[in-house]
């Protein structure tokens, strides 16, 4: 008689697969990090030109592989430069704070990361996403980040202490960085789609104003 094996249920599955991928962190936390971030980078971007309703482009330059080029490039972002960037800052908040309990010692770390960690990982995507955008200029890129920084660093500072708070109160500190990796996937998801948004904005405004001159003329 042929034994069945039953199908593990979603909760006994979800658990295993986070158990292996805590386990995968412990072991390489870098490459683990690297891997994820440019993971969800990636898939961030999918996400955000469709919740956009930013059109299909039609010009096979915008292409690598069969796969959108702005996908592609923020993918790498994720895997060469966010996820090392975030390996590191983390040491180092945590590495000041490590075994130090208490409110004030809590508080001490939230600051830390809103006041170290926030303004240069946001910096940083800041200027990735303008060079993404085309800007090749120090000009452009001092323009884009006087535009955007700011607006992303009240948010960031509304999300974070929030995100921090519940980690240091509900998970243990194992968990921090899956958890950590999907507050960020939704605010940059959230930044990304408001970006597009902005950006169709500027494009229709810009074809009706040619429209409009045509037809004047």
């Amino acid at each position: 008689m042929t034994a069945v094996t039953a199908a593990p249920q979603g909760g006994n599955l979800a658990s295993t697969l986070l158990q292996a991928y805590l386990t995968e962190l412990a072991a390489n936390p870098l490459r683990t990090k690297a891997i994820t971030s440019g993971t969800l980078a990636g898939l961030q971007e999918v996400t955000a030109t469709k919740l956009s309703g930013m059109p299909k482009s039609k010009n096979p330059n915008d292409f690598i592989l069969g796969i959108n080029k702005r996908v592609v490039q923020m993918a790498l972002y994720g895997l060469l430069v966010s996820g090392p960037l975030a390996h590191t800052l983390f040491l180092q908040v945590t590495a000041r704070f490590l075994g130090k309990e208490g409110a004030k010692w809590k508080l001490a770390q939230i600051l830390s990361t809103q006041l170290i960690t926030s303004p240069i990982q946001n910096a940083t995507y800041i200027i990735a996403m303008a060079l993404f955008a085309g800007a090749r200029t120090k000009q452009q890129i001092i323009q884009a980040f006087k535009s955007g920084y700011l607006p992303m660093m009240k948010t960031s500072w509304m999300i974070s202490p929030l995100s921090m708070l519940f980690a240091q109160k509900f998970l243990p500190p194992n968990v921090w960085v899956p958890f950590f990796n999907l507050v960020a996937f939704c605010f940059g998801t959230y930044v990304n789609t408001s970006i597009k948004k902005q950006r169709l904005r500027q494009l229709r405004q810009q074809q009706e104003a040619a429209e409009k001159r045509d037809r004047d003329n």
